[in-house]
């Protein structure tokens, strides 16, 4: 178990973590979700022993490594920005922490020939890196750091530079590597859709605090606080002020839509309704509540489209399945799908009750 109690790290006056307590279990796979700048990378560095905290304690199996330097660790580490050693063939790279190890050359064959199949790099095996792609240089880097056997791999946000079909294909199968190694692993990224793909536990974090931790899919339905929500949010969360009065959500005194039942024992008074975009529709169904909408824009994205909205003041976006063209500066009737709806406290932000989890 790796276990981090009340650690923090500053440079100079400015927190980059803010006081931090988290503890992740042998075989499981961890996800670090934010923004660029919310503090992922500097979190994985103390974890690795690159830097030592400024306040609190790091312990793996319960002792104490805090000032041991990360050559004494036995953790991978792969970063967006690849690194390999360029005088070694693509095979030797692979290779290298398991000579380093002294494993028997039959091992070091056999692991090597799985990880560069699994990686698509098995044409590749005798060139030297920088012939390579960076694509295919990053998967050099993943593969050697999936052979080197560690007990904490760490992974910045590795499949950035890959192509969209690699990287869906590897989002499926590295799960299936990291309950297989009994490994702890931690894994970067800023893109919700992947934490959500690769399962595990996620950690959300946002100006070098983690917001929350636990399982991927309770956090995303079921976040503590606003911040949390849109981390774990894009597009971005869509919200409005309103107030809770009874049976109904009033909008400047008036009725917006009737409360549903997940929400009835929330607080009376002002609450902050949120919402994920593709809760959002362009067609009723069951459970949706009409509302018109204002047009901005529309956004074509392959098989999605985007449609910005505004309504009462507010920004909208509306993400749904095919091509919709709209015209801008138009009243556009949506439906919202109340079972998701999601309330905050409109001062301190926090969760007064979480999205049903009837659908995704």
């Amino acid at each position: 178990m790796l276990e981090l109690r009340n650690v923090s790290k500053m440079v100079g006056r400015d927190y980059h973590i803010r006081p931090t307590n988290l503890a992740l279990k042998r075989g499981t796979l961890n996800v670090l979700l934010g923004p660029t700048l919310s503090g992922k990378t500097s979190l994985m560095r103390l974890m690795a022993g690159l830097d030592r905290p400024t306040e609190g304690q790091i312990f793996v199996d319960g002792v104490d490594v805090t000032g041991m330097p990360v050559q004494k660790r036995n953790i991978a580490m792969v970063y967006q920005q690849f690194i390999n050693y360029p005088a070694l063939s693509v095979y030797e790279n692979i290779a290298s922490p398991m000579r380093i190890a002294g494993k028997d050359a039959a091992v070091i064959d056999r692991e090597v020939r799985k990880a560069a199949d699994l990686l698509r790099l098995s044409p590749y095996l005798d060139r030297m890196p920088l012939n390579l792609s960076g694509g295919q240089q990053q998967r050099t880097a993943l593969a050697r750091a999936i052979v080197k056997n560690a007990n904490l791999v760490l992974l910045d946000e590795p499949l950035a530079n890959l192509d969209y079909k690699l990287r869906e294909e590897l989002r499926e199968e590295l799960p299936k590597i990291f309950a297989a190694s009994g490994a702890i692993f931690v894994y970067a990224t800023t893109e919700p859709s992947e934490a959500l793909l690769l399962g595990g536990s996620t950690a959300t974090l946002a100006e070098g605090r983690v917001t929350q931790f636990g399982e991927t899919i309770e956090v995303y339905r079921k976040p503590s606080d606003l911040l949390t929500a849109r981390t774990f949010a894009d597009p971005p969360l869509n919200t409005i002020e309103l107030v809770h009065e009874g049976a109904s959500l009033l909008l400047e005194g008036r009725p917006v839509m009737p409360v549903p039942a997940h929400l009835t024992g929330m607080p009376i008074g002002p609450v902050t309704i949120a919402f994920q975009p593709h809760h959002l529709m362009l067609k009723p169904r069951p459970f949706t509540h009409p509302l018109s909408a204002r047009t901005q824009v529309s956004e074509i994205a392959g098989s999605e489209s985007f449609i910005h909205l505004e309504f009462a003041g507010e920004k909208w976006v509306l993400l749904t399945h095919g091509i919709h063209d709209i015209d801008p500066d138009q009243m556009l009737d949506v439906h919202l799908d109340a079972r998701h709806l999601m309330a905050f406290d409109p001062q301190t932000g926090r969760a007064l009750v979480s999205a049903d989890t009837v659908a995704a």
